[in-house]
């Protein structure tokens, strides 16, 4: 005789729900902490001054400003790279030789932080946006270069000689066989260096001061304003969430047709 097995709380639960009663776990945690003298209010304030402090900045022009600087500079970052990082993806990935003679310089420049780079940014642009593309840029690229070339990697040669055979030309060849399976290497790597190009973004300008959500931070901080500073940090943190949950829906809506994305599970 087979006995049933007791159902599993955590996969039987809503995900999202399960999310919620995280988060609400957390802003209990954060609130209670300072309040009953487990750490100094001075360096972690209540949930609910946090949240105060959120609105206030809400209600403030200059954070929407600052908003706009930190989406402007990883739009166009991201936008550079995923252009940049296709394209030498399919042409490095589409020539053996080519793949051979760049794949130690690949593996010798994609490890380098992009932080190592702020003293060039800085002495290129100072402090203007064009610091900041260039951390972005540069950090992206290697995601999404990457993924595109372990998507060519992926093509069935089969396949590829086949299109040969029937006289596909180069265009037909990239456009019929080697896009449709590079394609959710690509989105992968999209989805990456977006996360990564926002990490820059806050960086440089937290570091530079470029303007943007980074500097405000660090004027916060320097200010003594506490509550303010974790508030923009918040901010940031639910730009993260955003970023990803739309670069998955995407992900999901375009390659609906792709098998990897037939058998996912939504989140």
């Amino acid at each position: 005789m087979t006995t049933a097995r007791p159902a599993n709380p955590v996969r039987s639960g809503n995900p999202a729900l399960l999310g919620v009663a995280g988060l609400a776990g957390l802003l209990l945690v954060i609130e209670l902490a300072p309040r009953i003298g487990l750490v100094d209010e001075r360096f972690l304030p209540p949930a609910s001054t946090i949240l105060g402090a959120l609105v206030d900045e809400a209600s403030d022009a200059a954070f929407w400003t600052a908003l706009s600087d930190t989406m402007v500079a990883w739009a166009i970052g991201l936008a550079i790279a995923v252009v940049a990082g296709v394209l030498a993806g399919l042409v490095i990935g589409s020539v053996p030789v080519l793949r051979a003679l760049t794949a130690s310089t690949v593996e010798f420049l994609r490890p380098i932080p992009s932080v190592a780079l702020i003293p060039l940014a800085v002495l290129m642009y100072g402090t203007d946006l064009g610091s900041t593309l260039l951390l972005v840029c540069y950090a992206s690229f290697w995601q999404v270069l990457v993924q595109v070339l372990y998507g060519v990697a992926d093509v069935d040669p089969v396949a590829f000689e086949t299109a040969k055979s029937f006289r596909f030309s180069a265009w037909a060849r990239i456009r019929y066989v080697l896009w449709p399976t590079a394609l959710p290497y690509v989105f992968t790597g999209i989805r990456l260096a977006a996360s990564v190009a926002l990490v820059l973004a806050i960086t440089a300008e937290l570091v530079i001061g470029s303007p943007g959500l980074g500097k405000e931070i660090a004027v916060a901080q320097s200010s003594d304003a506490v509550p303010t500073m974790y508030a923009l940090v918040v901010v940031t943190g639910i730009l993260g969430v955003l970023i990803n949950l739309l670069a998955r829906t995407g992900e999901r809506r375009l390659l609906a047709w792709h098998q990897s994305v037939r058998g996912e599970v939504p989140v």
